[in-house]
């Protein structure tokens, strides 16, 4: 009788203590990567319709462009210093922040009270709010093409009604002197930016608790202290979010005094938008360098208000 040897156990797949070992995951590469192929569409986009324009707009503004469009080399910083030699630049550049400041400012004023009235109930608070989208769903153009008309000096509305009135003695143009223009492109420029702000505000006040109001009035607090210490706190975030995009939305504003102006006379009503727009009629590469400090004037300008109304500080 010959003796054998114990032939090897069959493989069943499992490990010590009987377990079958862990597969190798066909997701593993996928999980290193973590967010990335998620968000890559998005990192994708910005580049293409962010980083690229203005990688390509600094090129630009160090090229020496004819107004047909040829390269014929490099400029240097020959066209930045073109630029800053321009005898109007100190004047659009003045005007461009005020321009920013004030519509900006009236804007929020206007659309903190609004706000604040659209959050009351009152007959026919409907058809209110319906009535305020009207400027923000209208063309930017065509509103101020409309003003422009009834603002003209022959056949304008304006001063038909005030020459019939007796308010004044004669027609006045009202468009023609920087003195009156810049007021009335101010206003039509907060006229068409208070829907958007108003409805941010709106939904922000709607977000607070009204549990926190009734505990301010147990507490005894007054109308004035509870929108002060409640109110204006926790509106906060939303009043944020309103004035960062109406800095960046009125910096860039150019349809409004192109239509009106045309940012004349001469350079008297241009804003840094107007004037960029201007100068590629004459030379494309200057141009370019007047895009380049539009764009770093933003920069700083939202920097600057978020650095003063600490937005990533908590009350």
């Amino acid at each position: 009788m010959s003796l054998k040897a114990p032939s090897p156990p069959a493989d069943t797949g499992r490990g010590r203590g009987g377990r079958a070992p862990r597969p190798v995951s066909r997701r593993s590469g996928l999980a290193r990567l973590g967010p990335l192929p998620w968000i890559a569409p998005v990192i994708l986009l910005i580049l293409a319709v962010v980083v690229w324009p203005v990688v390509e707009l600094i090129r630009t503004s160090f090229l020496n462009i004819s107004i047909s469009g040829k390269v014929r080399g490099s400029a240097g910083t020959d066209k930045f210093k073109k630029l800053f030699e321009e005898s109007d630049f100190s004047a659009v550049l003045l005007w461009t922040v005020v321009w920013t400041v004030v519509v900006v400012t009236v804007t929020m004023l206007f659309s903190l009270a609004l706000a604040q009235l659209f959050n009351q109930k009152f007959p026919g608070r409907r058809y209110a709010r319906w009535a305020l989208i009207a400027p923000w769903a209208a063309s930017v153009l065509m509103t101020a093409i409309g003003f422009k008309w009834m603002l003209n000096q022959t056949a304008g509305v304006l001063n038909t009604l005030m020459l019939d009135l007796g308010l004044i003695d004669s027609s006045k143009d009202w468009l023609g002197k920087p003195e009156t223009a810049w007021p009335w492109m101010m206003g039509v420029a907060v006229f068409v930016s208070l829907p958007f702000t108003t409805y941010t505000l709106l939904a922000g006040l709607q977000t607070i608790p009204q549990d926190v109001y009734e505990a301010s009035r147990i507490d005894g607090a007054g109308p004035w202290q509870t929108y002060r210490h409640i109110t204006l706190p926790m509106l906060r975030p939303a009043f944020l979010v309103g004035v960062v995009i109406n800095l960046i939305n009125v910096f860039n504003s150019f349809p409004i005094i192109w239509a009106m102006t045309q940012g004349g006379p001469g350079y008297d009503t241009s804003t840094s938008m107007v004037f960029m727009y201007k100068l590629k009629e004459t030379d494309i590469g200057e141009s370019a360098a007047m895009s380049v400090v539009n764009f770093l004037m933003v920069v700083v300008l939202v920097l600057i208000f978020l650095k003063v109304s600490r937005w990533n500080e908590e009350d």
